[in-house]
């Protein structure tokens, strides 16, 4: 059933319940990305390609990725979304990319600009597979471009963030 169309537009952030009005403050063909970055401030979102080719606009709805410039805000009604901003600095998996990885791969941060993408992507991955192999975290991340080309790098910070999870939980090393 359509929802009515003077209905609030209702979104809830990084844990906290927005309301949006559907003409004043959504145009029909905002997207996701729009709304986040440049309406609510949120700059850990990244937009480069603004067609869903880069991934750099990742961010976690309902606790899958989705890549925000592909969708249109009022889609957003009713779900859940989680930008970098709304992870802890203790995630494991942001901290797997600001620390140095495995010797010979370099680190996971190179410009920064498309390593939010990759965190989420890699937190929603986890969030479904906590033991994923190297090939399944590069399945995961294939949908991410990185222009610095720090791939290896990226791959094993996921993969450190996994094992990091484990031994947090009690069932590691």
């Amino acid at each position: 059933m359509p929802k009515n169309e003077r209905e609030p537009i209702r979104i809830k952030i990084n844990g906290r319940s927005r309301e949006f009005d559907r003409d004043r403050d959504l145009a029909p063909a905002m997207t996701l990305s729009y709304l986040l970055k440049e309406v609510l401030g949120l700059t850990g979102i990244k937009v480069s390609c603004d067609e869903g080719a880069c991934g750099a606009c990742t961010v976690i709805m309902d606790g899958k990725a989705v890549l925000s410039c592909m969708l249109l805000a009022l889609q957003a009604d009713g779900h859940e979304i989680t930008t970098i901003e709304g992870l802890a600095k203790d995630d494991p998996v942001v901290q797997a990319f600001a620390a140095q990885s495995e010797p010979g791969y370099g680190t996971a941060l190179q410009c920064g600009y498309c390593t939010p993408g990759f965190v989420m992507t890699a937190r929603a991955l986890l969030n479904e597979n906590p033991a994923p192999t190297l090939a399944e975290v590069k399945e995961a991340l294939s949908g991410n471009l990185c222009r610095c080309g720090c791939y290896a790098a990226i791959a094993q910070a996921v993969l450190h963030a996994a094992e990091a999870e484990k031994v947090r939980a009690g069932g590691g090393r």
